[in-house]
């Protein structure tokens, strides 16, 4: 029995067919959820990249970050609880997988993975890097002469870390002669040869983890013209941490939000050519196929348009989450329990016959799908920065760990969160707040002086007080 995971970063649930969008086209992971359990929700523990990944390929919680310190090496600003690497102490699925007798291939285009010391590559007879996502330090040629900068930046974004990414990223991409060379297509077609070059395994896990529908939005001519035809504006595809109207105008918001969509339509192609890739030889059926993200994206509904830890709503923490089991096992159902990333560790495992460490925090998802049992929790949680998100089957809390600014939302009437009724509730936050507690099995870290730190600049945000004040800003 094969496993294949899939992970897309930042892909809104919300925009995928399958989870009720009706205006992106998404038909191959629809087509795909057809023969999938679909987790209605499915949320993070612990955010943002590399936090989250680490839950899914050791089974573990990292939230609430005891352990995590700042690298001294790095910038106070890029100080990210659970951002480091893997321990040496950590024992990954694939390393599992490995001594299991399975042969093990990772392979991705999200540089962050792949920096030194990160240690993701643990446990894979094989991994393939694909160089120059986002702002990889793959090119340092500046970017052609001939490219209209001011094209790809309002006047607000001019001297920015926006500004900076994108120099860098045009430099990174010169190579580029057709849709092949964009980083999603390359990332399945390589996972297309990997499987062809393999064919004599007799079992396997691949990790494929491609970083699109992630910033930057770029994709073809043909995506962009299905969701905004004739544009001939600004096309702002790295954006800042603050308020979208201050830097974009409402045309040129709607054309990111349509630069968003097409990425998620190219994905979504392309995840189609590997899923053909995988039929042809057979491997439907003996593969366990998992396709979930690590988080969604915000496109200015609260505000913003970056993965604030503030701003933990819906379209950040709502991730699309289809389990393809060989034997039509849940095919087509909607399963409205609970479940996180770290689930993902113990359902490979128990798919693949391999018993788990003695310690692990995710949960069999296997029953779920038979319906058998399965975790029935009551809340989750997920923590970023200095900041813990609380839902349950009513409410929403996001608050910072000390509780000196909190949120709630009530979900029945208000299923964006909108409309903060924290003031009015205040028996209500600290109940919600005490579940976040229990999770962490005790008072949870403050990490003073950590600000929300995004783009490159200290960004005053709700409730992350300033240098020397004490209430939210």
């Amino acid at each position: 029995m094969n496993v294949i995971f899939v992970v897309l970063d930042s892909l809104r649930a919300d925009h995928l067919g399958c989870y009720g969008n009706s205006w992106i086209r998404t038909p191959n992971l629809d087509d795909f959820s057809k023969e999938s359990a679909l987790f209605e929700r499915c949320f993070p523990e612990s955010l943002p990249t590399v936090p989250a990944r680490r839950a899914i390929v050791t089974g573990n919680r990292l939230f609430p970050f005891r352990e995590w310190q700042p690298h001294p090496s790095r910038a106070k600003g890029y100080a990210v609880p659970g951002w480091a690497p893997l321990r040496e102490t950590d024992v990954t699925v694939s390393e599992i997988l490995q001594k299991a007798g399975y042969r093990t291939a990772f392979i991705t285009d999200v540089w962050h993975m792949f920096k030194p010391s990160m240690n993701f590559h643990r446990g894979f007879d094989e991994w393939r890097w694909i160089r120059g996502q986002e702002v990889d330090p793959y090119n340092s040629t500046p970017p052609p002469k001939d490219i209209d900068l001011d094209h790809f930046l309002t006047p607000g974004l001019v001297g920015t870390l926006a500004h900076t990414q994108l120099i860098r990223y045009l430099s990174n991409t010169t190579f580029r002669r057709g849709e092949e060379d964009y980083f999603a297509p390359m990332v399945f077609r390589e996972s297309m040869r990997w499987l062809e070059d393999n064919r004599d395994a007799e079992k396997f896990f691949l990790w494929i983890d491609c970083f699109d529908p992630h910033e930057p939005w770029d994709p073809p001519q043909e995506y962009r013209d299905l969701y905004d035809p004739g544009y001939k504006g600004r096309e702002c595809i790295f954006l800042s941490p603050g308020d979208p109207t201050t830097y974009l105008s409402e045309r040129e918001l709607k054309h990111t939000r349509a630069l968003y969509a097409a990425e998620v339509t190219m994905v979504d192609r392309w995840f189609g050519e590997f899923m053909a890739a995988v039929k042809e030889p057979g491997l439907l059926d003996n593969t366990l196929i998992l396709v979930v993200s690590d988080h969604g994206h915000p496109l200015g509904e609260h505000k913003t348009t970056r993965k604030l830890a503030w701003a933990m709503y819906p379209e950040l923490m709502d991730c699309p989450l289809l389990i393809r089991h060989p034997e039509g096992m849940g095919a087509g159902k909607r399963i409205k329990e609970f479940v996180q990333h770290q689930d993902l560790f113990s359902t490979a495992l128990s798919f693949a016959g391999v018993a788990p460490p003695e310690k692990v925090d995710g949960e069999d998802l296997l029953p779920l799908m038979s319906g058998e049992g399965g975790p029935k929790r009551g809340h989750v949680s997920c923590g970023l920065r200095r900041y813990v998100w609380v839902r349950d089957e009513r409410h929403v809390l996001i608050s910072l760990t000390d509780m000196s600014y909190t949120r709630l939302f009530d979900l029945q009437n208000d299923p964006g969160n909108f409309n903060d009724i924290a003031p009015d509730h205040p028996e209500i936050v600290k109940e919600m707040y005490e579940k976040a507690v229990e999770d962490a099995g005790g008072p949870l870290p403050l990490f003073p002086g950590l600000m929300d730190y995004s783009a490159g600049v200290w960004f005053p945000t709700p409730g992350d007080p300033t240098p020397g004040e004490t209430g939210p800003t």
